[in-house]
């Protein structure tokens, strides 16, 4: 097995991990966080809070994995863009960790508000409501603006170097634009869960689907060929 094919296949198992991984973790988490006594939840559901929160720094490394194993495929078809793919996605890779810290300090918090009088227990609960906006404001704004900034460079590039079949880039550009309008969307006015699903759903097949034909076709030979020359 060449190199390329291998760099293919663990880049396939990347893309197929930050997905399932991020999914998860958040589906986990916010869950517990949609409660109405939160704190509550967070106090009777920690080992699951500390499950999502492991998911999720399962995507951060996964989502660097992904851009580090493929630099050396794209900067073959264009250094620049190569460039710009990776640094986005080690940006984006950070926001994916930082908003882990809010469901690890509400571990700490839940367990001080059970000790709480009633008077102290508003101030606790308060301050969770801040942690939980701040992470929810990584969560959609932050993370999705890089993340379709990257997923258009690479798949911009995908496109033009023909490593994959040009289907799978133009849904990918597609994809991003809907994510992209989703963020906007949701700046202006709550989205819904319908739309919101309508909207992301796109990527999140492209990406399964993806990560599967890199894992069994991986890259076009006479693209790789192409780019070494």
């Amino acid at each position: 097995m060449d190199s390329n094919k291998k760099v293919a296949i663990f880049a396939g198992a990347l893309f197929l991990m930050a997905m399932v991984a991020s999914l998860l973790g958040g589906g986990l988490i916010d869950s517990i966080l949609s409660a109405p006594d939160y704190l509550m939840a967070v106090s009777e559901n920690e080992i699951q809070v500390i499950i999502g929160v492991l998911l999720e720094l399962i995507n951060a490394i996964a989502v660097v994995g992904i851009g580090v194993l493929m630099f050396p495929i794209l900067k073959q078809h264009n250094e620049s863009i190569a460039v710009g793919y990776l640094g986005i996605r080690i940006v984006e890779a950070v926001f994916c960790t930082v908003i882990v810290i809010s469901p690890l300090s509400l571990i700490t918090l839940s367990q001080e508000y059970l000790k709480a009088s009633a008077a102290d227990a508003a101030y606790y609960q308060t301050v969770g409501v801040l942690s939980i906006a701040e992470r929810a404001s990584v969560i959609g704004l932050l993370i999705p603006v890089f993340f379709s900034l990257g997923a258009l460079l690479f798949y911009y590039l995908l496109y033009q170097s023909k490593l994959l079949p040009r289907f799978i880039s133009v849904w990918g550009l597609i994809a991003a634009v809907l994510i992209l309008i989703l963020n906007l969307l949701s700046l202006n006015f709550e989205a819904g869960i319908s739309i919101g699903l309508i909207l992301a759903l796109p990527i999140i097949l492209n990406e399964i689907f993806l990560g599967i034909w890199l894992i069994v076709k991986g890259f076009n030979p006479s693209a790789i060929a192409s780019g070494s020359a």
